[in-house]
């Protein structure tokens, strides 16, 4: 029998085949993932409606694929042939109407028979992704009470069921980026990958702001002494209130600042018109080293949030990237960029800038070294480099050490981050 591309969201009519999650010979269950695809919105599976063999896989990675498209052929588990001799394949192609297969299902459905065989039972009804989390947590959906119309299971009714993680009461930066490379892709020596997906975007993203921005770099070492020491006094009492306090988030907050002193880096140009558009919007993006590849979400007007609340944002883009659960709307609208290579380790970058931005923030990793004071003394500082790129047709070199020098004012007195713009207001 053949399998269709069921509908994978609304509007969307075509998606990108990722991989597949199956090979021919596989026995498959309903519900199991058969293939990733990917739009234009974020990455999702395809799951089996039917139990049966995998026989033939119909399209290959990288590929283009519609709704309605067969995308692979089965064996149904259970139902051999009718006419073994001349028409096994005319008879294969009878479908099960696509309404009565709309939740997933599983093996245990109370006794009902189709052609005289038992009938799997049916999950309770769940969004792709709320199945895509409740399998990598691994949860039975059948333990689960849905609280949404109908009985659904929504997200937060995964809660009471996640298994709690040792915790410790200090997490070091070294044992955090240990966690995040080993979920990376780092290839497997002597094979071939063909760009896919995720990957193939950014790499056109990537040609595209090389081939179209004359990039130059600005570098400016920077001391976190002091702000050092405010998140060390912040991080413990925020934790407890379930907020999560990194470095990125002053970053985020100093950038902010520093572009409203010099506007012309919240900028994109338009190359068609000939025109640079000074935005009046300042909306932060911040990049995620997720499994799937680079992933840039975007604060919404970061100069109006405060510290607490461009960490706990940070937080949850963050997790959601990760995830492979970003919204399409949490990844347009920058006017700004901020990189970091600090949590894996890594002193410089040169970053490449997100076209058509104008500018980006490369930020590197706090060393400790000894530093001299005002009077000539050697005293131990927290240091930090930031690289700046800058689209050159846009930032002179005295514009972009301008901006520089907004943004390390800013970080060098954090506690001015935590003070409203103009006091008063």
């Amino acid at each position: 029998m053949d399998f269709q591309l069921p509908p994978v969201g609304e509007g969307l009519f075509e998606v990108e085949l990722v991989r597949w999650l199956v090979r021919p010979g596989d026995a498959v269950s309903r519900g199991q993932g058969l293939a990733e695809v990917m739009s234009d919105k974020a990455s999702m599976e395809v799951h089996a409606r039917f139990a049966g063999t995998v026989t033939a896989l119909s399209a290959a990675p990288g590929t283009k694929i519609k709704v309605g498209q067969v995308i692979l052929s089965y064996d149904p588990v259970g139902e051999l042939s009718q006419t073994n001799g001349g028409d096994s394949g005319r008879a294969a192609t009878v479908r099960v109407p696509v309404a009565s297969t709309v939740d997933l299902p599983v093996a245990a459905r109370p006794a009902s028979t189709t052609n005289g065989h038992a009938a799997p039972e049916k999950l309770p009804p769940a969004a792709p992704s709320v199945r895509l989390l409740a399998r990598k947590l691994g949860i039975d959906l059948t333990r689960v009470h849905g609280t949404g119309p109908g009985g659904r299971i929504l997200i937060e009714d995964l809660a009471p069921l996640i298994k709690p993680r040792p915790s410790s009461k200090d997490h070091s930066a070294t044992a955090a980026s240990k966690t995040d490379t080993s979920k990376l892709d780092f290839g497997v020596a002597g094979t071939r990958q063909k760009l896919v997906g995720l990957r193939r975007r950014i790499a056109e993203h990537m040609v595209e702001a090389k081939r179209h921005i004359p990039h130059y770099s600005y570098i400016e070492e920077c001391d976190l002494t002091d702000l050092v020491r405010l998140r060390s006094q912040l991080r413990e009492p925020l934790s407890a209130a379930g907020v999560k306090l990194t470095y990125l988030a002053f970053f985020v907050k100093a950038a902010a600042r520093a572009l409203k002193e010099v506007p012309i880096v919240n900028s994109t140009f338009d190359e068609a018109a000939g025109e640079v558009v000074l935005h009046d919007r300042y909306h932060i993006g911040f990049a995620v080293a997720a499994p799937q590849g680079l992933i840039v979400p975007v604060i919404k007007n970061a100069d109006k949030k405060d510290l607490l609340a461009i960490a706990t944002e940070i937080d949850q883009l963050g997790n959601a990237a990760k995830t492979g659960k970003s919204k399409l709307d949490d990844l347009k609208g920058g006017t700004f960029t901020v990189t970091s290579v600090g949590g894996i380790g890594g002193l410089i970058s040169t970053p490449i800038i997100n076209f058509p931005e104008v500018g980006i923030m490369g930020v590197g990793r706090v060393v400790k070294r000894p530093v001299y004071d005002s009077h000539g003394e050697l005293k131990p500082a927290d240091l930090l480099y930031l690289s700046f790129s800058f689209d050159h047709r846009v930032v002179d070199g005295a514009i972009g050490a301008a901006f520089g020098n907004a943004v390390l004012r800013y970080l060098q007195a954090p506690a001015l981050l935590l003070l409203p713009e103009k006091i008063g207001d």
